[in-house]
């Protein structure tokens, strides 16, 4: 379903996926690969090693030019997979991944190569006693703790010899665990170091060095951990020869179907031109490899591959007011080429537009430089400047541009360093709304896969990263496994996750397939587009902190076993309503020989709505009800609701999901105000409750007080109430012996009976006061006696008046 009529009703989206607190599915996991890598054009038999892998039976490749030729369980912890390389596959690590009847395992990578390989043989743990190999050879070894390996070849002066490890890069520990961090040296006859190397750019954390040799002579190559560590899973494909080894491929990219006219840069900076002929679709990273009469690089270089014209710098360009001036959109391309180096570019704007400037460096190209960006102003202010951006190691600006005139950018490296191999690409383009999809992960850096039980349902969440665009996005899933089909709905304007459901039809079969999700506006703002971009974490070192990871443009999804039983949330005919609470239904029917448990929990909760996620169908049950509650900012609509189900099996837990309900969320039928009430011990009072009718009511409508303190009773508790309605008096007897105080515990608990559900909505918090009666006044005391009046004495004689008050008398008179 993607219907248009959904989407008024998820306003206010605002979803929170949940960390599951029931068992979760448990997957396959592939630990090893044995051999790590295979030669092309051969027929190689790799070893799977992991855990609950009896019931394999395919393998996805993300990338062509792997043919699987067989899948053939061992037992539970082992799988062989026979498997072909095409002959003219470029050397480089693809990433595989086992698919079982119950799941999806993680994503390894295998090593693709074109020289024969060899065994390491011990010992060759000391320089005098090295494992003698031709040139042109891959090892693929084994460091254990202290481990030192050594490698001896002979060389001819003027040769170069390029030694390139695989270590790190082949790993899977997400627990810093079975990890090795490769450092490779060649040393002369005199064991001394004449070329070393711990990381590279090329590379990461893996390295490449390279030395050419004055005169005849044998030379060592060593390899072991930079920090001495290692362990007995801790392998590696070590390549050593005279095959060409370029570490920069300048410019970072051209426009598809064009030929490349590249300059090649080795480690000591020699520069060889070569034509490389593009792809005629974007790749938003295209494999290089160099290939001569010596050899082929046993891995590629990397190039950006667009639409934009490519813009190469013209020195001197270091003043950023003298800086050439080309057209936009345009891709900028160049090299810092010595310490100190600055490289500027500038363009016309006109006032108001908005511009995006992205820098592709470390990230992309494996350039060393740590690229610094600026933007400036035609009056020379800076606009924007960045450096990495999170964990994206190059920068990234939007600006809007002030003025009608010419504006500029810088790069610099942020040591101010610089070499012939600190190439950049810059691509400048309007800043155009988009966004990018991913899917949720259940697991911390556990990337989603898929699994779909036959004739059942599996959902997962797609999360949108916006960037200039909040409107509402509409998706499509493409490369799905024959019946198997996707229910989506629209993300609502201004969120960021919506659920999707697949179904595999009863008549559906084991099977794997690699789908994308595109993603588009709405009907006016159609050209606004995303796609799916998954992370693949290999490889954590300490503190979790990523070191090694793999991006796919698309997701796994696998068939996988039936489940025992079918299952049902049963969507309810009423609303719940914001203060309110309903329980939801699941009901299954088990399938013949099936009696286990059944763990329940919400794939997600809609915004203000909670779960109570420990309910579970116990064994020999088919029934159990979920409590729900919304609060009273619950956002008001409709909601795609879904449950997911984990069962157990003899080879892990399982999960499927139920067909999606739509729960709707009302605003509050009813508000209360409630007055203090107060009573003693021993006496009856009156609870009065203000009620105001908020819409009319869909059934018959009572309110119950609850929440009255123990001691307290009501003879009519429960109470009808209309449209009409306006106060609720709840009669209230207080027991002698109730306890006094103030109680801030009542509450009205609505119910509104429509059909044969009830809408709950439950309001608080009102509160009474308990007091004791005061104590019974004590006998008065005796009045005293009456003092006798004193004798009344007789007045005074008047006061003689002066002869001066007898004349004003007289003249008053």
């Amino acid at each position: 379903m993607n219907s248009r009529s959904l989407a008024t009703a998820f306003v206010a989206l605002s979803l929170t996926t949940l960390v599951a607190t029931t068992a979760m599915a448990t997957l396959p996991e592939v630990t090893r690969l044995k051999p790590l890598g295979v030669r092309r054009g051969e027929e190689t038999t790799v070893l799977f090693q992991g855990a609950r892998l009896k019931d394999a039976h395919q393998v996805l490749t993300d990338v062509p030019g792997i043919t699987i030729l067989e899948v053939k369980p061992i037992d539970n912890a082992k799988v062989e997979v026979k498997l072909k390389a095409d002959e003219k596959l470029a050397p480089g690590l693809y990433p595989v991944r086992l698919i079982t009847k119950s799941g999806i395992a993680n994503l390894r990578l295998l090593g693709v190569g074109t020289m024969p390989v060899v065994q390491e043989v011990e010992p060759n743990n000391d320089f005098s006693k090295p494992q003698t190999i031709e040139l042109n050879t891959t090892v693929e070894g084994v460091v254990d703790r202290e481990d030192v390996d050594h490698f001896q070849v002979k060389l001819k002066a003027g040769d170069t010899l390029n030694v390139e490890i695989e270590g790190l890069r082949l790993a899977y520990s997400l627990n810093n665990q079975n990890i090795l961090d490769p450092f490779v040296s060649i040393l002369n006859e005199g064991r001394f170091e004449v070329a070393t190397s711990d990381d590279s750019a090329l590379l990461q954390q893996d390295g490449v060095c390279s030395f050419t040799a004055t005169e005849d002579g044998t030379y060592t190559v060593l390899v072991r951990d930079s920090s001495f560590g290692g362990n007995g899973n801790a392998g590696y494909r070590l390549h050593v020869g005279t095959f060409p080894r370029p570490v920069a491929a300048v410019p970072g990219g051209g426009v598809p179907g064009d030929t490349l006219k590249a300059n090649l840069v080795s480690l000591d900076g020699t520069i060889s031109q070569a034509s490389v002929q593009l792809p005629s679709e974007p790749h938003d990273q295209w494999a290089v490899v160099t290939e001569n009469e010596k050899g082929i690089s046993p891995s590629p270089n990397w190039v950006r591959v667009n639409e934009l014209p490519v813009v190469m710098e013209q020195e001197p360009n270091d003043d950023r007011a003298k800086a050439p001036e080309s057209a936009v959109p345009a891709a900028f391309c160049g090299v810092i080429e010595k310490e100190g180096d600055f490289d500027c570019f500038s363009f016309q704007c006109k006032k108001g537009q908005r511009f995006r400037v992205t820098v592709f460096a470390r990230n992309v190209i494996r350039s060393p430089l740590d690229a610094v960006l600026n933007v400036f102003a035609p009056d020379g202010k800076t606009l924007s400047s960045s450096d990495d951006i999170g964990t994206n190691m190059d920068p990234y600006v939007e600006f809007t541009a002030p003025a009608d005139g010419k504006h500029s950018v810088r790069i610099y490296d942020h040591l101010r360093g610089g070499s012939a191999i600190h190439h950049y690409r810059i691509e400048v383009t309007p800043a155009v709304s988009e966004f990018d999809l991913s899917l949720a992960e259940l697991r911390r850096y556990y990337p989603q896969v898929v699994s779909v039980p036959i004739g059942g349902q599996t959902a997962f969440m797609v999360n949108a990263t916006r960037r200039g665009y909040n409107g509402e996005i509409f998706m499509e899933l493409d490369g799905l496994p024959e019946n198997v089909v996707a229910q989506t709905f629209p993300m609502p304007a201004g969120r960021g996750e919506i659920p999707v459901l697949l179904t595999a039809k009863p008549e559906a079969t084991h099977a794997a397939s690699l789908f994308d999700i595109r993603g588009k506006g709405d009907e006016k703002n159609a050209t606004v587009t995303g796609q799916l971009k998954q992370t693949h974490q290999l490889v954590l070192g300490q503190n979790r902190r990523p070191m090694w990871g793999y991006d796919t443009d698309r997701a796994a999804v696998a068939v996988t076993d039936a489940a025992p039983f079918e299952i049902e949330l049963v969507q309810p005919k009423t609303p719940i309503v914001r203060d309110g609470s309903k329980e939801l239904v699941v009901r299954i029917k088990r399938g013949e020989g099936f009696d286990g448990a059944v763990s329940l929990r919400t794939l997600y909760n809609p915004p203000g709505v909670a779960v109570n996620n420990s309910r579970k169908i116990d064994k020999g049950q088919t029934e159990v009800q979920i409590p729900i509650t919304a609060n009273g900012s619950a956002a008001v609509g409709t909601w795609p609701l879904i449950m997911i189900a984990s069962y157990p099996t003899d080879n892990g837990t399982a999960e499927i999901a139920t067909t999606p309900i739509m729960l709707e969320i009302q605003s509050q039928l009813f508000r209360y105000k409630f007055p203090r009430s107060a009573a003693e011990l021993g006496t009856e009072a009156t609870v009065a409750v203000e009620v105001e009718v908020l819409r009319d009511l869909p059934g018959d409508a009572e309110v119950e007080l609850v929440g009255i303190p123990n001691g307290l009773t009501s003879s009519a508790a429960v109470q009808k109430i209309s449209k009409d309605s306006t106060s609720v008096i709840f009669p209230i007897t207080v027991a002698k012996d109730a306890k006094t105080g103030n109680h801030k515990t009542l509450v009205c608990k609505s119910r509104v009976t429509v059909g044969d559900e009830v809408i709950v909505q439950t309001n608080g918090t009102g509160e009474i006061r308990v007091d004791a009666p005061l104590p019974p006044k004590k006998d008065a005391p005796a009045k005293p006696a009456a003092k006798p009046k004193p004798a009344e004495a007789k007045p005074a004689a008047p006061k003689p008046l002066s002869r001066l008050e007898q004349l004003r008398q007289m003249k008053n008179q």
